[in-house]
Parts: structure tokens; C-alpha cells; sequence
């Protein structure tokens, strides 16, 4: 998804508009750029789409805000990539749906580095920061750049044993927003040495909701993701699952059956994930060729018209339920082309009327 031409400026606003736009999450993002070819004619076109899909009282970000949200990015000295940019990391743009934007404070560059993830529980034990410790010394100075979220115990231990060599610390609010706030100065550390990035807007405060979208860039951005300690429901564990969903990785420091922040790791240990006891191991799995998974090559809307058909938006919508359906199954159950469908699920997606998943499912 990255280009070697930049984008115009205009494009890049109207992609941060067309991101902060409500009922536009990832999924519908990508696809409305993949009918409209950019994010102008996108923003144009809203307005109809909605209307067609049976919407209202809805439309695009306000300019006022976007120029709000860019002027404070400015102050604070932080930089704005867009999906599709030239330095947009290439390993983030092969998720399935990659996030439209990210905002970065510091060294941008570091995430297109070779990344790998440390993780693992707020409240570590001293043992087990000490490993998270040493081991993002070890891959640091071994050539990789660590990735992790910022976050008390383990986290905050990787950032700190990687600083000198490269660390990207990943947050949910906005990359101005220190979370947790006993962790300023590692922030102000990593902001200097390293790159903060967050694909929320400057000045947003984190939300418990924001935890899941920061934990699949964590993964997304990482060849592979280590996780240190982690009790069986954790962020670490979820962060863990995206990463195998995207083809990464997993790694897993067996620790005793004794201390409950050890059922994680071992647990995926049970499940086949890589035993790391040093940066050996990493190299080790490394060393294996293994080609990372993308996700398949998506062009549904060619020879799509530009205005799909009321009554075959409502076709669509009928056999929608609260289980996603793929798209291909709507298609074949109503003969009609699988460009057609898409078109229609796109309309009431912005309508509130349908919700795109990854892989081309929708459900109601």
C-alpha cells in the first residue's frame, strides 16, 4: 500500500478527514479508496452514498476540526503519515485493514526498520523486567528496532533497555497523551531518541476501547512479538493473537507454573509458539525463511457504476445478520455481480446500516 511518490498535500488532509469521519473505521476507508481511487472524490461522493444507503444526519469531519487537528500536531512538533506515503512502514500497510493514518513524534523512520515486540504484564515481577530488560538490550544491539506499548512492568522495561539503540513506543490516546502518567520521562526519552506514533488525534485522551487498536500496530509493526509476562486475560495475550492472525512470529519466556503472571507465556507455549530463552532463539526463528502473511489483493469495484440501485441496496441489506456473511455468499445468493455487492455494502456501512470486517465480511 505505500507508494514512492508522495502524496498532494490536499490528498493527505482528506484522508486524515476521511479518517476521523464517523462510521469510517479501516475497513470502509480502504475500499472507499479503492472505488473512488482517492480521498477528494471520496469526500464528494459522501454526501450521495449516504443518501442512497438510506443515512442521515450524518456527514465528513468538519475542515475546521482537521485544520484544528493539524495545527496542533504542528505545535507539538509531530508528523502526520498517511496511508499510502512513501515512508508509511511497509510491514503496518500488509495488515488487513491497515490504519489509514498514524501520527509520530521523534525518529518516524525507526518503524521501517526490522521491529520486533516485547510485551507483557503492568504488574511484573522484578525478575521478569529484568529479562524484558536484557533481552531488548540484546535485540537492540543485535539490530532491531523494539516496539511496545508504553505501559507499567514489562513495557516500560523493554523501552528502557532498547532506548539507546531504538525503540517505538505505541499509545492509545493521542501521541501527546502520557499513559500512564508515571511514565513521563521514559515518553519524553523515547520522543527524543526514539518514535512515539498513535493513530489517534492529537489531544485525544485514552479510552479502554483504544487498547485493541493500539495493540494491532504494536504486532503489525513487528516481525514477531515476544511476550515476557502475561496472566491468561491479558492485552499481552490479545497482542499475541493478532500477531500469529497476521502471520507473525510468536515468542514466549516459559516462566514457573507457580506465579500466575507465567499461565500466559505458557499457555502459549501449548499452542506452538517459539520458546525464548535469549536472543538466540529470535535469530533462530528468524533465520527460517517464512513469507509473511498479506492480505489478498482486493479490486471488488471495477466496472462497478458509479450509483448503485435502491431496491439492490435493500436486496443486500435483507440478508444481513448479526453473524458475518462474506460478501462472495451475498453475491451468489442474489446473482449478482460481487462488485455490485461490495458497492451496496459500502452505502450501508455509512448509512449505519451494515458493519465491514476484514476478510470481505459484513454483518448488521
Amino acid at each position: 500500500m505505500t507508494s514512492a511518490v508522495p502524496l498532494p498535500d490536499a490528498e493527505r488532509v482528506a484522508r486524515l478527514r476521511l479518517a476521523r469521519t464517523d462510521r469510517v473505521g479501516p475497513v470502509t476507508f480502504r475500499q472507499l479508496l479503492l472505488r473512488f481511487g482517492s480521498a477528494e472524490r471520496v469526500i464528494e461522493a459522501l454526501p450521495d452514498l449516504i443518501r442512497r444507503g438510506g443515512g442521515h444526519g450524518f456527514a465528513p469531519e468538519p475542515v475546521e476540526r482537521i485544520e484544528a487537528e493539524l495545527a496542533a500536531g504542528e505545535r507539538i512538533g509531530a508528523r502526520l503519515i498517511v496511508l499510502d506515503d512513501p515512508d508509511y512502514p511497509a510491514l503496518l500497510a500488509a495488515v488487513d485493514p491497515p490504519p489509514p493514518v498514524l501520527w509520530t513524534l521523534g525518529d518516524a523512520g525507526l518503524m521501517s526498520r526490522p521491529c520486533i515486540a516485547v510485551v507483557g504484564a503492568r504488574i511484573a515481577s522484578a525478575g521478569g523486567q529484568r529479562i524484558a530488560r536484557g533481552l531488548a538490550q540484546q535485540l537492540g544491539e543485535a539490530g532491531h528496532v523494539v516496539v511496545s506499548g508504553l505501559a507499567r512492568g514489562i513495557d516500560s522495561a523493554a523501552h528502557t533497555g532498547a532506548l539507546p539503540t531504538g525503540t517505538v513506543a505505541v499509545l492509545g490516546g493521542g501521541v501527546d497523551d502520557v499513559y500512564p502518567p508515571d511514565n513521563a520521562d521514559l515518553y519524553l526519552q523515547i520522543a527524543e531518541q526514539g518514535c512515539v506514533v498513535s493513530e489517534s488525534p492529537i489531544g485525544a485522551r485514552v479510552m479502554a476501547k483504544d487498547f485493541p487498536r493500539r495493540n494491532r500496530i504494536i504486532s503489525g509493526l513487528s516481525r514477531g512479538v515476544i511476550v515476557v509476562e502475561a496472566e491468561l486475560r491479558s492485552g499481552s495475550l490479545i497482542t499475541a493473537r493478532l500477531a500469529a492472525e497476521q502471520g507473525r512470529d510468536v515468542f514466549a519466556v516459559p516462566g514457573s507454573p507457580l506465579d500466575p503472571r507465567s499461565r500466559g507465556p505458557n499457555e502459549l507455549l501449548r499452542q506452538g509458539a517459539i520458546l525464548c530463552e535469549g536472543l538466540e532463539d529470535v535469530e533462530r526463528a528468524f533465520s527460517t525463511l517464512r513469507t509473511l502473511c498479506e492480505p489478498p489483493v482486493d479490486h471488488p469495484f471495477e466496472g462497478v457504476p458509479d450509483e448503485i440501485e435502491a431496491a439492490v441496496i435493500e436486496q443486500v441489506a435483507a440478508l444481513l445478520s448479526p453473524t458475518p456473511t462474506p460478501r462472495d455468499e451475498l453475491s451468489r445468493a442474489l446473482g449478482l455481480p460481487i462488485g455490485t455487492v461490495a458497492a451496496a455494502l459500502l452505502e450501508l456501512s455509512l448509512a449505519g446500516r451494515a458493519t465491514l470486517l476484514p476478510g470481505g465480511l459484513a454483518s448488521r
